[in-house]
């Protein structure tokens, strides 16, 4: 269904939400900027993502292909010392499905990943992607925030993604116009002591960057989503 639409001159900004996987593909139609996938995460799972130390959170950021994905997360996690345990393994096989949705959306056999670990008001402006297209799926804290808007201002009404569920969101290099009237950020944090784990996926489609890296380990940078 539908969750929210403007008529916007010359602008893409329906946001679809979805209640399965295969509802995503709706990224594909005239006038979507967004479709998110609306599901609750298990209680245990996020009764323990929400009680681990930060410090022992997943942080990275790697180019892999898409074959690698579960490999790659778990080293990730065996690098940032969260706990092997039956709620990890939820976390890799979770991170490598939205991966393998994600690639076969963007007809994309290598992705950009990246563990966001967030305390501060990191990227808190709203904006669109310089991408084709972006995943992000917080795991714990407040979701991305996102709302409409053609010339630039922040929007007049702003949206929370619930914690768990996947946003798909066209970006700048999306090649079907219109273009995207949709802008996101992630949510001003600072000071409330919240600390969020969001996913972040981006298609790699320039063959340059096409030769995967090995950032499993905590690399400190701006959250963008």
């Amino acid at each position: 269904m539908t969750f929210a639409a403007e008529v916007v001159k010359d602008a893409a900004v329906d946001i679809n939400v979805v209640h399965t996987p295969e509802g995503l593909s709706a990224i594909h139609r005239p006038g979507c900027a967004a479709a998110i996938w609306q599901r609750q995460p298990l209680p245990s799972f996020q009764s323990w993502i929400d009680a681990l130390e930060p410090e022992r959170l997943p942080e990275a950021r790697v180019i892999l292909r898409l074959e690698d994905m579960r490999e790659t997360v778990t080293q990730i996690c065996e690098a940032s010392g969260t706990p092997d345990c039956r709620e990890r393994v939820r976390l890799v096989d979770d991170a490598a499905t939205l991966a393998d949705i994600f690639a076969r959306l963007t007809h994309s056999a290598y992705l950009r990943l990246r563990f966001d670990v967030v305390t501060t008001n990191a990227c808190r402006k709203f904006h669109i992607d310089a991408v084709t297209a972006r995943l992000v799926c917080t795991y714990r804290g407040t979701g991305t925030q996102y709302g409409t808007s053609t010339d630039g201002a922040e929007p007049r009404r702003v949206f929370t993604v619930p914690t768990g569920a996947p946003i798909l969101l066209r970006g700048t290099l999306w090649l079907e116009r219109p273009r995207s009237g949709l802008l996101h950020r992630s949510p001003p944090i600072e000071g409330t002591c919240e600390t969020r784990l969001a996913l972040v996926l981006d298609p790699v489609l320039d063959a340059a960057e096409k030769e995967p890296g090995a950032a499993v380990a905590r690399i400190p940078g701006p959250s963008l989503n």
